[in-house]
């Protein structure tokens, strides 16, 4: 359903990548209209095709926009695109609701709600779960942290996006869930890389067994969504090794400024770091299946 004009809005989406690039198709589609910036052309031009207005800069994207949506690979990225000379918050009209959908650390996220507050913007963490499939359906898990006000005024936009949306507290907040929901998935991926390995050494039906192990108490989203993947080893990047590498090292610093000792998470943590300097870390993060082969001496290529 399209939005009356009332309730349509001006997005400047900065950041066109696996994630990005789909979420704002979803925010034309969805009846706003979205002005999208990125690094490299490309990704404009497909945004375009789709209906979207491309800039050439972060100063015209943002330049007559009610929203400010980033979508960047880490801290330093955001912190850049943000804060930065020539970034949203020296363009950006007082007033302006931005919201950072990356995945970056509490600390980044509260310290570009000050800044903001500063000049007069108001600003949402909002970083989300579901990876390039959950992105393209428009089905993602989105966690906001902020002020109950902003989230309100986000939240239709959210809608658009995904449909499991939470407000889950103040500034950084939604930073801290998404360092949880990484944990998680680490730790899952891990589980099931296992798994395989350990069944196909045994000479069970792979296929037969991830069946009925997806029906039970093993079941999960990760078994569903990735164990294709690991099946025909298709590591084509939802998600990558080296983001998780980066989630994981936020999910740890976290987790000791606050005093939680995480033995799995720090161990999911190391192998996910051994995948990366095995060379793997382009690859979806469904390829720590990899990285079991090695240890039990599978050959992986």
């Amino acid at each position: 359903m399209r939005m009356s004009a009332d309730q349509s809005r001006t997005i400047a989406f900065l950041g066109l990548g696996i994630m990005g690039s789909p979420m704002a198709a979803n925010l034309v589609r969805a009846g706003h209209t979205v002005v999208g910036y990125n690094r490299s052309r490309p990704p404009v031009d497909r945004l375009i095709e789709a209906g979207g207005r491309g800039a050439d800069s972060i100063a015209a994207a943002v330049a007559d926009a009610d929203v400010v949506i980033t979508m960047l690979p880490a801290d330093r990225q955001v912190t850049e695109v943000v804060l930065g000379e020539g970034g949203v918050l020296a363009h950006v009209r007082p007033g302006t609701l931005l919201i950072d959908m990356s995945s970056v650390g509490p600390q980044t996220a509260v310290a570009i709600a000050e800044a903001g507050r500063a000049k007069g913007v108001r600003v949402l963490d909002a970083p989300v779960s579901g990876g390039e499939a959950g992105a393209v359906d428009a089905v993602l898990s989105i966690m906001a942290g902020g002020d109950a006000d902003d989230f309100a005024a986000a939240e239709p936009l959210f809608r658009a996006l995904g449909t499991t949306v939470v407000h889950v507290g103040p500034h950084g907040a939604g930073q801290t869930v998404k360092a949880a929901n990484q944990l998680i998935v680490a730790v899952n991926i891990q589980a099931l890389a296992e798994a395989v390995v350990f069944l196909e050494k045994a000479g069970a039906d792979l296929p037969a067994a991830l069946e009925v192990l997806g029906g039970g108490l093993a079941g999960s989203t990760v078994l569903t969504r990735k164990k294709d993947a690991m099946l025909n080893r298709d590591f084509k990047p939802g998600f990558r090794i080296d983001l998780h590498h980066k989630d994981m090292g936020i999910v740890t610093e976290a987790a000791r400024a606050n005093g939680t000792v995480l033995p799995l998470g720090s161990l999911a943590a190391q192998l996910m770091a051994s995948a990366r300097a095995n060379g793997d870390g382009t690859l979806d993060h469904s390829a720590l299946l990899r990285g079991v082969e090695r240890l039990s001496g599978r050959t992986t290529d």
